[in-house]
């Protein structure tokens, strides 16, 4: 059985930044890509961003380009999220997702691409 775990959440005032961290652990598994979707109190489930290992694009929502960054390291299935100048409506709680198939066309947008998913992080962003 495969975990994701995240970690790194928190308060943070509107201007500020957090680091949110995914490690995979368990069964040994392959990952073709990982991401991270956040979900608002109300809201739907929406990609934040993704990082496919093969090809080394990266992907963002547009509301998040140019303040959020996403790495890690595809041997230990690790993903990385680097948040900066947040504002409160990046409050959610954030999770990741890893893919052990390659991404088709436009899935590393799409939840159903994943394969497997963390219990969450809560990010508050007080204003």
């Amino acid at each position: 059985q495969v975990q994701l775990r995240e970690s790194g959440g928190g308060l943070v005032q509107a201007g500020g930044s957090l680091r949110l961290s995914c490690a995979a652990s368990g069964r040994t598994f392959r990952s073709y890509a990982m991401g991270w979707f956040r979900q608002a109190p109300g809201k739907e489930r929406e990609f934040v961003a993704a990082i496919s290992w093969s090809s080394g694009n990266t992907y963002y929502k547009d509301s998040v380009k140019g303040r959020f960054t996403i790495s890690g390291d595809n041997a230990k299935n690790t993903v990385y999220l680097q948040m900066n100048s947040l504002k409160a409506e990046d409050t959610a709680v954030y999770y990741c997702a890893a893919d052990r198939t390659p991404l088709k066309g436009l899935g590393a947008y799409l939840s159903e691409e994943y394969d497997y998913w963390g219990q969450g992080a809560q990010v508050t962003v007080s204003s």
